[in-house]
């Protein structure tokens, strides 16, 4: 379909943004494994301290990337299949909310005022320009989600009798999770830090600050792996050669999402001892429960790709499997998504290991997570974002790909870093090393008393499957902004792989109505939160004091 210039414009500059700012991100991810290795034996290099780095490197490539890639991809799915564009202002106002709120944030964590990492716990204390900015970051995408929701509502009065198309469903899902977990972010981030960051008060209630965090934070992943879900849903049959096994199959592990993606974020808290454990297990069996749609997720697509390489000659209980198009240029975005499906296999296993709360004691604070979580967010969230970013440049800008050879093999070479890398942190934390710990400075310094060789190995391995990560994102880089800036050969244009149905999928309104699942979601939040967050009001000791991430010391004790 043919796009204005104003949407193209817009989409394409909310893929330049956070692309632009994830070289700082992705160099800061490289430091990081060098800082941990024990390489650096120093607190900082050029003036950047490693806490500030890990700072930048999760706040832009978990939060600025993956916000302003769903809002890019939400425009881009919302004006495709219901053939409608955003309205003008309420796109200009969620890009230029979206864009200074970042702007105010950045400032911020590149003064080395705002070091308190992607959680940003209290009591570590950021200047108030990150929390206002991460808040007006939100709000802007706020717009964009309130817009398509108008949007929808039209669309569905004039089709009453027809099935929304799965990825309008899956768009309107991801953003709903978001919306209902940023409200706990943003009273946490208004209410709480930013009256305490300015000094208007004195201290600060952690584990409440913690509790809303992560009412946001777990729902966030689910966030970030949405637009993957999508992609896989609607697009990866089609990139195969083949048909969708079954789009009511995506519509329900889509809803499943919305109930569950929120009240399962005390399992990340199963260490606070504030946190009743009645809770803890009730958390526990609903993270379990998340599993679900991601178990339907894998059939269906493994069926759909069964049957696309059956139709291509593939033969036998596994051969079929080289029938795929893994490194074809014609169809390079297959190999960025099925590359994501094959880490995510790895992060969902371990992420089992997290929602036990007898297991997560084992690996609670060590290497493990981050190990985990790299699976998750570098693995299908991160491949299917810059392959699509690719995929939409060269569509909205009519250009064709930079080095398409390169783009082909970019996917596989970032997999084998992720796997090395992973493997690495896992091995390490299994170990008993921590994470968020400058290593080189003691644990992995010869001349320090705490240097322990047992972690060397392992760190070692993250160092790396760190370096091939950061090869593939370079090359990544040189692809798309050598797309970016070549010359044009082709009109502007916005079309999507669109995957046809297998089965033919009848209406059941049932999974094409928004109102029960919503009540449903609301019911179960209120069972899962009411008595976690009365847990974090009454069993809380003194408010903390700030303090700073390298420092043992409160920030008002200092004379």
């Amino acid at each position: 379909m043919n796009v204005s210039r104003f949407l193209k414009n817009i989409i394409l500059a909310e893929l330049f943004v956070p692309v632009l700012l994830l070289t700082i991100g992705i160099y800061h991810g490289l430091m990081q494994v060098i800082y941990r290795a024990g390489v650096i034996h120093q607190a900082a290099v050029a003036k950047l301290d490693y806490y500030q780095g890990l700072t930048l490197h999760g706040v832009i490539n978990a939060v600025v990337l993956t916000t302003f890639f769903a809002v890019a991809f939400g425009h881009a799915t919302i004006a495709f299949y219901l053939k409608q564009e955003p309205h003008r202002k309420a796109s200009m106002l969620s890009m230029v909310l979206m864009v200074v709120g970042t702007l105010m944030a950045a400032a911020a964590m590149l003064a080395g005022k705002a070091s308190v990492l992607y959680t940003f716990y209290p009591p570590l204390k950021a200047h108030p320009a990150f929390y206002i900015g991460t808040a007006m970051l939100i709000v802007g995408s706020w717009v964009a989600y309130w817009d398509w929701c108008i949007i929808y509502v039209r669309w569905k009065r004039e089709h009453r009798d027809i099935n929304t198309p799965l990825a309008v469903i899956g768009t309107l899902v991801n953003f709903t999770i978001w919306f209902v977990c940023t409200l706990a972010v943003a009273y946490e981030v208004l209410v709480l830090l930013v009256p305490w960051s300015m000094g208007w008060t004195a201290g600060v209630n952690v584990v409440l600050a913690r509790t809303l965090f992560w009412f946001f934070g777990h729902a966030l992943v689910y966030f970030w792996l949405l637009p993957s879900y999508i992609m896989f849903y609607t697009m990866l049959p089609k990139l195969a050669g083949g048909k969708l096994y079954s789009a009511t199959a995506g519509r329900i592990a889509f809803f499943l999402f919305l109930l569950l993606s929120i009240p399962i974020g005390v399992h990340h808290q199963f260490g606070d001892p504030s946190i009743g454990r009645g809770i803890k297990l009730t958390q526990s069996i609903l993270t379990f429960g998340v599993a679900v749609p991601s178990f339907i997720t894998a059939f269906t697509i493994a069926a759909s790709l069964e049957y696309a390489a059956r139709l291509r000659g593939g033969k036998g209980l596994y051969r079929w499997i080289w029938k795929l198009p893994f490194f074809r240029k014609d169809v390079f975005l297959f190999g960025y998504l099925i590359n994501g499906l094959i880490l995510f296999i790895f992060g969902g296993l371990t992420g089992l290991v997290n929602a036990s709360y007898s297991l997560n004691n084992v690996v609670h604070n060590t290497s493990f997570i981050p190990g985990h979580f790299h699976l998750t967010v570098a693995g299908p969230v991160f491949l299917a974002i810059i392959g699509m970013s690719i995929f939409l440049v060269s569509q909205l800008t009519g250009k064709k790909i930079f080095l398409p050879a390169i783009n082909t093999i970019i996917p596989y070479l970032w997999t084998v870093g992720v796997l090395i890398f992973s493997a690495g942190l896992m091995w390490g934390g299994l170990m008993g090393e921590p994470r968020r710990t400058n290593m080189g400075l003691t644990y992995l310094n010869p001349a320090s008393e705490q240097f322990h060789s047992y972690w060397v190995i392992s760190s070692m391995l993250g160092l790396a499957g760190g370096g091939i990560m950061f090869i593939a994102g370079f090359l990544y880089f040189i692809v798309f902004f050598g797309t970016f800036f070549r010359k044009k050969t082709s009109p502007s244009t916005l079309d999507l792989p669109v995957s046809e149905s297998y089965h033919e999928d009848k209406r059941v309104p049932l999974f094409d109505t928004f109102r029960p699942w919503l009540v449903l979601m609301v019911l179960i939040i209120l069972m899962a939160y009411i008595p976690a967050i009365s847990d974090a009001l009454n069993n809380t000791g003194r408010k903390a004091p700030p303090y700073q991430p390298s420092d043992p010391t409160p920030v008002i004790m200092k004379k």
